[in-house]
């Protein structure tokens, strides 16, 4: 053995010169390194250990990591170390590339501070509020010690700054997403969505990589007011795809059409010969269209409107009124109904002229003599 460490060539250590070494023994503000090569013990300041602040020692080493060092001061009995040095020139060779190659890489947030977050990466990273993601983040403290994914987008080793931006991480897979869902997806077939966004005219929903719209037409077979009558933000819904619109990368999307049609309920509620009660919605020409169901309408023709002849519906009726039909006929495969209001009138009451055949008989003479007695005296 004593051979064997004889053999081993001792030379001394110039600064600048990169060795290898052992930890012996870890401070609280300084790290002991046996050094491979030299009869000389090492020490790394801790100012030298990260190009972030560190508080103590081992929050970076422990003892027995065996680490690269450069040699920054050689001294009668010690020679002073820098892991931070190394570190430093690896990870610029290595960030450059980054740079050039665009490459997506993880990194743990070491601090929070004003303005935005700071990356330990050999050397120390800044990711601008504005860079961490594509939406406003109020609060970053929740930040501090996750490893999020990154890329290179501002780096200057001469005033050694390098910016980082997860959000350009975050954007181009959305664009990924967003290509192949356009590429992927087809008109009629349905999907599980999550609203993102209300407005006035619908609803955005989330597909999973890109947004659809819900047009307020498009919410309910029943007439809508108010998209947040229906749908709120958050909420998971089922919905249809309409169209889509690649060019300008567009969906127009159906809640509506994933939903038992107003038709649906008919059979069970109508019947032929049944009476309801419904509400005018349109008055033609031809007669009076009345909804008996949400979403239901059925005609009411001009000739079963009154027992009394009449020119036009609106004689009788008006938008908005409330009437009594009676169910004449149903046809659920081409979704009409027939009604009708005079079959539920009372029949007109027919005059009795029966009193005035008795008076002319008491009388014994008839209204026609009496007519023509006066014809005779005009005549003379």
């Amino acid at each position: 053995m004593a051979e064997d460490m004889n053999q081993v060539e001792v030379k001394a250590l110039e600064v600048g010169e990169k060795v290898a070494g052992v930890v012996t023994k870890v401070e609280e503000k300084q790290v002991l390194v046996s050094v491979e090569g030299s009869k000389l013990d090492g020490i790394i300041p801790i100012s030298e250990l990260s190009s972030l602040h560190v508080e103590k020692a081992s929050d970076v080493v422990n003892e027995g990591d065996e680490l690269q060092l450069v040699v920054t001061k050689v001294e009668d009995e010690l020679l002073v170390l820098s892991k931070k040095a190394v570190d430093s020139e690896k990870a610029w060779a290595d960030l450059q590339q980054k740079f050039e190659t665009g490459e997506v890489f993880e990194a743990e947030v070491k601090d929070v501070v004003k303005g935005g977050l700071v990356v330990d990466i050999g050397v120390r990273g800044f990711v601008p509020a504005s860079l961490v993601e594509n939406f406003f983040v109020e609060d970053f403290s929740e930040y501090n010690g996750r490893t999020l994914t990154f890329k290179v987008v501002e780096l200057d080793k001469e005033k050694n700054r390098v910016i980082l931006s997860h959000r350009a991480v975050v954007e181009e897979e959305q664009k990924n997403k967003k290509a192949e869902l356009l590429n992927s997806i087809v008109v009629g077939e349905t999907l599980e969505g999550t609203v993102q966004r209300i407005t006035d005219f619908g609803a955005f929903v989330d597909l999973g990589g890109m947004d659809g719209l819900v047009h307020i037409s498009q919410l309910s077979h029943d007439h809508v007011e108010k998209t947040s009558d229906v749908v709120s933000e958050g909420q998971k819904v089922t919905v249809k795809v309409l169209s889509v619109d690649k060019d300008n990368e567009r969906i127009s999307l159906s809640i509506k059409e994933t939903l038992p049609g107003p038709w649906s309920r008919v059979a069970q509620e109508l019947s032929k010969g049944s009476i309801t009660e419904g509400v005018v919605k349109r008055l033609v020409s031809f007669g009076a269209f009345v909804e008996v169901l949400p979403g239901v309408e059925g005609l009411v023709h001009i000739s079963q409107i009154s027992n009394k002849h009449i020119g036009t519906p609106h004689e009788v009726l008006s938008e908005g009124d409330t009437v009594k039909v009676k169910v004449l006929d149903i046809n659920t495969d081409e979704q009409r109904i027939s009604l009708s209001i005079r079959e539920l009138e009372a029949p007109p009451v027919e005059e009795d002229y029966s009193q005035y055949q008795s008076s002319e008989e008491s009388s014994g003479f008839q209204l026609s003599e009496m007519i023509g007695d006066q014809l005779n005296k005009l005549k003379k």
